[in-house]
């Protein structure tokens, strides 16, 4: 059972980031943007269960929780605490799935695929560890000619400098190694 060893505030208003002592997975990030798309997931249908709750997104150690903006944070993070805790650590997975997990996009030919590995190289030495701090993080959903489609997850999902500042300063930085990219959120 994870404890909880930090709350903290997100640059998003509406996003709390609880940190933990014990992983809730290993690396493969979870995301939900409803209750539908979490049916499957315990801990992520138990916090969708709790009013207000809007947005979930866990890895490793840490989990986001978005709101819609009408609870009060205090009490709305006494709820989520409960589920939390009482949620399984994360078992032993495999590095290779993990990677594989991460990195796979269906349909990509040998040369984007290395491109893709590059670009996540890039964001991950660059980018996301900040988002990760803040209580959110960034999922390359597409590679197609010159277009790398992202998407953000927990607190970034729904701030508004991930869109604006963030996204253009990503893009900045995929240029580096890709001159012509653009950078779309989806």
């Amino acid at each position: 059972m994870p404890k909880i060893a930090e709350i903290e505030d997100t640059p998003n208003p509406n996003a709390v980031k609880f940190t933990l002592h014990e992983p809730l997975s290993w690396g493969i990030s979870h995301s939900y943007e409803n209750a539908e798309q979490a049916r499957d997931d315990v801990l992520a249908s138990t916090l969708f269960a709790i009013e207000h709750v809007s947005n979930v997104f866990y890895v490793d150690r840490w989990l986001t929780v978005t709101q819609d903006g009408g609870a009060d944070w205090p009490e709305l993070v006494r709820l989520i605490a409960v589920p939390l805790r009482a949620a399984p650590a994360a078992a032993t997975q495999s590095a290779a799935s993990v990677f594989a997990a991460r990195t796979a996009i269906a349909d990509l030919n040998v040369e984007d695929q290395e491109r893709l590995e590059h670009i996540n190289v890039l964001l991950d030495a660059q980018i996301r560890p900040y988002l990760k701090s803040d209580g959110g993080d960034l999922h390359v959903v597409g590679l197609a000619g010159n277009q790398l489609s992202v998407h953000y997850q927990g607190a970034c999902g729904t701030c508004p400098s991930s869109i604006s500042g963030t996204l253009k300063g990503i893009e900045n930085l995929v240029r580096t190694i890709e001159p012509d990219i653009e950078v779309v959120a989806v």
